[in-house]
């Protein structure tokens, strides 16, 4: 497998009240942050009520970014397809694939907050079956198809994308998945990528993550999609706050872990995000301690990555779950220093120079002995020529 990819994953979660505009601007902000540090993927969340999850539309966001980025690829994560005509959600990521040149990409997923489905008279049920539905829809139409379908909320008469992708043959396109083997079923099906968006989140998913591959595998076999999926497309959410000390990262997230853990706890309605401590002392004990993520150094994030890929056997992308533990420079910082001191490890960049540093380590003895030596020779040289 090629070397692993990083990037961020934002939902996002901000707490109600604040300035949306400065927060809107200020997401932006950081993916263009990312791209300069070298990130290699930064995705969007959709959502429509509960007030913290603020982005209604991960196209606009993917807009906006790609206009201020040159080289991070930008994803929808996810596009609730079930709330979506199947053609338009297809025909607006066909564009954005042209806007972006080639660096748009597109997750599905069923709406994860049940109040967004409520205002359009959906249930848990019917998202979920609209998932798979316009999922086929949607691939059928972005492989050259010309689909004539009826779901439940949308029916289409030979409909036809106009455009064909920038991308050759097509963009990465994935399916959400929590802990259950749904999505990883749809996207053996389909022959596409999986995004575990709480790949720590859940014990559930932490353990299911080899068996989710091994599904993957087995329903695109069945669907004679084998030699289209491959772990490369495989992307791992989950958090992480570090700083240059374990005291500095926690005294970091005393300014918005808690309502991070308030809004999984009480605001949200997906109880599969267990999360649990009620004051910010077990919270962040929490994080360390049930294997969620990481608030600590450097070298405990390595830890956390590596543990990752042994245990789901590899995968491609590590995306970081963007949120509001610190405050912006601090958040702005710990992104840094994982660039600097996290993704050198996993992508073939830190052990060249440890080993060259470890070479010069071993013979500088007897260099510096022989540099001395010629410093001595030729100094004596120079004295006989000035005898001279």
């Amino acid at each position: 497998m090629s070397k692993l990819k990083f990037g961020a994953f934002l939902a996002p979660i901000h707490e109600p009240g604040q300035n949306p505009t400065l927060l809107l601007r200020r997401d932006l902000e950081l993916v263009e942050y990312l791209d300069q540090l070298g990130y290699d993927e930064a995705w969007f969340g959709e959502h429509h009520s509960a007030g913290a999850e603020i982005y209604a539309s991960p196209e606009i966001m993917i807009a906006a970014a790609g206009e201020r980025t040159s080289r991070i690829k930008l994803g929808t994560g996810v596009t609730s397809i079930s709330y979506h005509n199947p053609l338009w959600a297809a025909e607006r990521m066909v564009m954005l694939d042209h806007l972006t040149r080639g660096r748009a990409l597109f997750g599905l997923g069923p709406g994860s907050l049940p109040t967004d489905a409520a205002m359009l008279g959906l249930s848990q049920i019917d998202t979920r079956e609209l998932l798979a539905e316009n999922t086929d829809i949607i691939m059928r139409l972005l492989r050259g198809e010309t689909v004539s379908a009826k779901t439940k909320t949308h029916e289409l008469f030979d409909a036809k994308i106009q455009m064909a992708p920038y991308s050759d043959p097509l963009f990465d396109v994935v399916a959400a998945a929590v802990a259950s083997p749904s999505g990883a079923r749809l996207a053996g099906k389909h022959g596409i990528g999986l995004l575990s968006i709480a790949a720590t989140l859940t014990e559930d998913g932490f353990s299911a993550l080899q068996h989710h591959w091994g599904i993957l595998e087995d329903f695109a076999k069945q669907s004679g999609r084998l030699d289209e999926v491959d772990r490369s497309t495989w992307r791992l959410v989950g958090p992480f706050h570090i700083a240059e000390t374990k005291e500095q990262a926690y005294a970091d997230v005393q300014h918005g872990i808690e309502y991070w853990f308030n809004y999984l706890q009480h605001v949200a309605a997906f109880p599969q995000l267990d999360v649990r401590g009620e004051n910010k002392d077990e919270m962040i004990d929490f994080i360390n301690t049930s294997g969620i993520g990481v608030i600590g150094t450097a070298e405990e994030a390595r830890a956390q990555v590596q543990r990752l890929i042994d245990q789901s056997g590899g995968f491609g992308t590590l995306l970081i779950q963007a949120h509001d533990w610190a405050n912006p420079q601090a958040t702005r910082r710990s992104y840094e220093l994982f660039a600097q001191d996290v993704m050198p490890y996993f992508q073939g960049q830190s052990q060249p120079m440890l080993d060259a540093a470890a070479r010069a380590e071993a013979v500088r003895e007897g260099q510096a002995e022989a540099h001395n030596a010629a410093l001595e020779h030729f100094t004596k040289k120079y004295n006989a020529e000035l005898g001279r």
